[in-house]
């Protein structure tokens, strides 16, 4: 079961990149993301983010004592999960838009701010999926503002 959890938790080894293993792990998120799309469903949206939140909480827990210490960086199903909530619910996106989602998520998730940072202190496999996922509502928040605002460059 742990080479199975590890294989989740890193997203098929993506998170095994030499560099940037976040950053390559949120690019898997937007393979995830047009899966979604094609589907045209905000149930099948609602359930794939449920249940890879789930499984991410249970692989991100074994991976962690696989890997012995807290979030390790190979472990970047969290992104994925992430930049699915940051795309989530918003129409009509297209490549610009999606890139500002992109560039927003990775922005909140390296800075964490509160209480993104206090939820990355939850036990294992939750702590990890957590975080990501507040920085990836803030992101979200802000990509509908910036929708808002600059429609002629975002949408």
């Amino acid at each position: 079961m742990t080479r199975l959890a590890v294989f989740i938790a890193t997203v098929g080894y993506c998170g095994y990149f030499p560099f940037a293993p976040g950053t390559v792990g949120s690019a898997a998120g937007l393979l995830f993301y047009a899966l979604v799309w094609w589907t045209g469903s905000p149930v099948v949206e609602v359930g794939i983010i449920l249940g890879l939140f789930a499984v991410g909480v249970w692989a991100g827990t074994t991976a962690e004592r696989y890997f012995g210490g807290v979030d390790p960086g190979p472990i970047v199903m969290d992104e994925v999960v992430g930049m699915l909530m940051t795309l989530a619910f918003i129409p009509n996106l297209g490549w610009s838009g999606i890139l500002a989602g992109f560039l927003l998520f990775r922005v909140f998730d390296v800075i964490k701010p509160y209480p993104a940072g206090r939820f990355e202190q939850l036990h294992g496999g939750l702590g990890v999926m957590a975080d990501d996922a507040m920085a990836a509502v803030y992101a979200n928040l802000s990509l509908r503002l910036l929708l808002w605002w600059l429609p002629a460059w975002i949408a």
